[in-house]
């Protein structure tokens, strides 16, 4: 083993224990982590929100015992074999040690790790970018046409991940139109490459016709409920985030593109960044949707920085450009994880205000930054649930219906009674089981709705009582009630059905 695998995986090693350590134990997983573990023990070609690759891991979490270290271990899986793929770009590129050592430092110490404490797509979607853009550099190195294969496997996999890789594309086309890497237009190889991830993903395609596209509801619902706060030079404001430490090494790579000569052949990857952000920015997107695109310039800048800081006196600055991403990481992990107990962010609010961390998708500034809020108070709702279920005298015939795939996914992930619990949201509103003859209904409401509940269904039932509710003061969920209403006097499954349709024909 040389030294140069050695340093690697010291590396990737680093970068999946920093996943563990950087979250407190008092947080729970997040409430979008419990939607995607359900959607793997209903596997489909698609789901409301996302495409089937995230299932897929769920399943083989669920085969390893659902635990929470297989839960976070696949993002942090995703976010190392991100730093591999840079790693090999600055080979590709003929980046000495320096330069790998310094793209793997940009790379563990930046936003990464942010992303990849929670088991959500953006890890894979992430790792798909940069892999697409390091087989670009391949076939314009080789031009040999099996990189382009290799382009439309990455493409494929990762649009299954997530959608959001369209704006890789997006932003190529025309990148490939402005320079003389045009010419890939002429490959005839390119045809079959994308006749191939035409094929890998038709399945989805297959299932978002017959179930009419509700991707095209799920971004619509979107853009009208979140991304209409997301303001413009704000989404750009927030892309100097995500590499605070290696923002210079971003800049000077994307600048290199165009005057350095051995970059030539890769100037098309000029042009896709501002191409890229542009579309970004036209639809209003969320400021994350974009990290995907900056771990290739890292590659790019860690080699042109090599070169410039080769020989002579300038030698020295080489472990002062390393240290600097360290050093900007350390104070902004300090705010930018869950490292800290909820009550002390309550306490010192002021640099999570000052960073705009305690903004939500509602445009508003709350007690805890958003992602935070949604690990809180999920097992208390988890056992208070359990608690109301085990009291009731035929618990067996009983359905669990909740307000949001948040609490049912988190119901379902800890409950100690075997409970399923559904939703109308989200795909719950597809996942429910209407064999047995329910004969008592435990009902889960946000606060904001709980306020009619009881006096609406209690009348359909022999006896009512609001059995508990989410007390963390720090939850986004703080307040949500359970409800539980025994002996039915209807047909509660001929009414679930009825409601069942009512949302699918909305949808």
């Amino acid at each position: 083993m040389n030294k140069r695998t050695i340093v690697l995986l010291g590396f990737m090693v680093l970068k999946m224990v920093l996943q563990f350590v950087l979250i407190s134990p008092e947080y729970d997983l997040h409430r979008d982590e419990y939607l995607y573990l359900d959607q793997g023990q209903h596997l489909a070609w698609g789901y409301v929100s996302v495409p089937p690759f995230t299932s897929w891991i769920s399943a083989i979490i669920h085969a390893l015992g659902n635990g929470v270290f297989w839960v976070k271990f696949f993002p942090a899986l995703f976010g190392a074999l991100t730093l591999l793929v840079v790693w090999k770009a600055i080979e590709a590129l003929k980046g000495d040690l320096f330069a790998l050592v310094l793209g793997a430092v940009c790379i563990v110490f930046s936003t990464l790790p942010r992303l990849n404490i929670l088991y959500q797509p953006n890890s894979f979607d992430i790792l798909c970018w940069t892999t697409l853009y390091f087989v670009l550099i391949k076939y314009f190195q080789e031009e040999k046409p099996k990189w382009l294969y290799w382009a439309a496997g990455v493409f494929a996999f990762g649009f299954l991940n997530k959608y959001n890789i369209g704006f890789a594309v997006i932003g190529l086309l025309p990148a490939f139109l402005l320079t003389k890497q045009r010419a890939i237009i002429a490959d005839k190889k390119l045809y079959g490459a994308m006749i191939l991830a035409l094929l890998l993903i038709s399945p989805n395609l297959i299932w978002q016709y017959q179930e009419g596209f509700p991707v095209i509801r799920h971004l619509r619902e979107l853009a009208e409920t979140q991304l209409v706060n997301v303001n413009r030079w704000g989404f750009l404001a927030e892309q100097l985030l995500f590499f605070t430490g290696a923002l210079f090494v971003i800049l000077l790579g994307w600048a290199a593109l165009w005057f350095y000569l051995p970059f030539r052949k890769y100037r098309f990857m000029f042009w896709a960044l501002p191409l890229t952000l542009a579309a970004f920015v036209y639809l209003r997107a969320k400021g994350y949707y974009a990290i995907g695109l900056y771990p290739v310039y890292i590659a790019f800048g860690s080699v042109y920085l090599a070169t410039l800081l080769k020989t002579g006196k300038k030698r020295y600055l080489r472990p002062v450009i390393i240290a600097l991403p360290i050093l900007v990481f350390l104070p902004i992990s300090m705010i930018a994880f869950p490292n800290k107990s909820p009550e002390y962010i309550f306490s010192h609010p002021r640099l999570y205000q000052k960073y705009g961390l305690l903004r939500w998708e509602d445009g508003k500034d709350h007690s805890l930054p958003q992602d935070f809020a949604d690990m809180l108070g999920w097992r208390e709702l988890a056992t208070k649930v359990d608690t109301a279920f085990e009291g009731l005298a035929e618990p067996n015939l009983t359905l669990v219906l909740c307000d949001n795939y948040g609490q049912a996914g988190a119901i379902n992930y800890y409950s100690k009674k075997g409970i399923h619990a559904v939703s109308f949201n989200a795909d719950y509103v597809n996942w429910f089981s209407l064999e047995p003859k329910y004969v008592n209904l435990i009902r889960v409401k946000e606060q904001e709705a709980k306020h009619t509940e009881f006096a609406e269904t209690s009348p359909y039932f022999e006896a009512s009582i609001i059995a508990d509710s989410i007390t963390n003061p720090y939850a986004r969920e703080k307040g949500t009630t359970i409800f539980v209403f025994e002996g039915a006097k209807v047909d509660v499954n001929k009414r679930i059905r009825q409601e069942i349709e009512e949302v699918q024909n909305t949808n």
